[in-house]
């Protein structure tokens, strides 16, 4: 088997073009690779490009490779056609296991042995989806984050059959693609970041549900607080500081007995007609007069904003 080097790869596959298979679309676009996408949606190929053509301001302030185009993009009409050619296969279905199954399964059967099959999934582990697969040692997940054309972090896990080989293909694909890699030993369920955003939604719900606290409320917590600074520095090194000089042993010597103090509720609260009116009449007045195009545009401006006063990306140019 002949597997091409990370970083020669020049033709990728992205099968699932809704939210996140677009911003994927759009992310290697960007980065000068020619993609094939498929979709099973008879507007897909619209879709899609209104997906790229959104993001592509993003992506122009984040810097376009050389020979970067929304042109180098083919819609193909059977999923063998879009895989074909591919050199890496990154897969965005919609989250059901039974769905995951068979088309993981159908991208194994008609996509070459030495090419790496990526899953989208953002819960899922790779041992509970490749169980159909001819080939499962080349399946991995590849777990973006919205949206994949701005957002740096991938968190990369194989499954029970995954090859080591293919984890370690994967990361440095991807890194070599300008993502921000964590390269998981073990499978978790829901993986890392999004246990730890599931465990701060959760809470929101709950406070929402028992009237403590207002969708307005919660978000502005986080951007007027913590947010500020986990957009540079992780949760556990800001509580290490938060124990002076004596570091995260005086931080959990000084707030340790707080844990046994009832200051969450892990547990999900239930999701009945009252809390999700409550939670989209919130969302819808946080909104206000502005429409999804606008507010996406105010979030990728955001991060790349982010982004640079971090030193993570170059300030602009000056004309």
């Amino acid at each position: 088997m002949s597997v091409t080097a990370p970083e020669n790869v020049r033709r990728v596959a992205c099968v699932g073009t809704g939210v996140i298979g677009g911003g994927w679309t759009a992310h290697f676009l960007a980065r000068g690779y020619d993609v094939t996408a498929w979709d099973p949606a008879s507007d897909a190929g619209e879709r899609v490009r209104r997906i790229v053509a959104s993001a592509w301001p993003a992506l122009e302030q984040l810097g376009l490779a050389d020979g970067a185009s929304p042109d180098r993009l083919t819609i193909t009409a059977t999923l063998a056609d879009a895989v074909a050619d591919a050199q890496f296969v990154q897969e965005s279905a919609p989250e059901e296991l039974t769905l995951k199954r068979e088309l993981l399964a159908d991208l194994d059967a008609a996509t070459a042995d030495d090419v790496v099959i990526a899953s989208s999934t953002s819960g899922y582990p790779m041992t509970d989806m490749q169980t159909h697969a001819a080939r499962p040692q080349r399946l991995v997940v590849g777990h973006p984050f919205n949206p994949p054309y701005l957002i740096p972090l991938v968190e990369v896990v194989g499954g029970e059959l995954t090859d080591r080989w293919a984890v370690e293909w994967a990361s440095a694909f991807y890194m070599a693609v300008g993502k921000s890699v964590i390269t998981m030993d073990r499978e978790v369920p829901g993986f890392i970041a999004n246990r730890l955003q599931e465990a701060l939604w959760r809470e929101a719900l709950h406070m929402v549900a028992e009237g403590e606290a207002t969708v307005a409320d919660i978000d502005a917590s986080i951007t007027e607080g913590p947010g500020l600074r986990w957009a540079f520095m992780g949760p556990c090194l800001t509580f290490a500081l938060a124990g002076g000089e004596g570091g995260m042993a005086h931080m959990l010597d000084q707030f340790g007995p707080s844990l046994t103090l009832p200051l969450t509720r892990l547990e999900a609260p239930e999701l009945d007609d009252a809390l999700r009116a409550a939670m989209i009449d919130g969302c819808a007045d946080a909104a206000g007069d502005r429409h999804y195009a606008q507010l996406v545009a105010e979030r990728d401006q955001g991060v790349i904003d982010v982004l640079r006063a971090t030193g993570r990306l170059p300030q602009p140019r000056k004309a």
